[in-house]
């Protein structure tokens, strides 16, 4: 149950992050932020950042359940 707690804390802070990043033609280093197009609307995106912030979002909603 903590992951799927996690997903909504950990696309919030990828898209927050990386709009941020993005708009200002930054490709992150590592996060490899990239352009996207989905039926028209343009967003930034990075899988690496997304999974990491899962992944803590999940830590901290476990650490909380105990």
């Amino acid at each position: 149950m903590p992951l799927i707690k996690g997903l909504i804390p950990g696309f919030l802070l990828t898209w927050i992050v990386c709009g941020v990043l993005g708009s200002n033609g930054s490709k992150g280093g590592m996060l490899a932020i990239q352009h996207s197009y989905v039926e028209g609307h343009n967003f930034y995106w990075s899988w690496a950042l997304f999974v990491v912030a899962t992944g803590l979002a999940s830590a901290i909603f476990w650490m909380m359940d105990s």
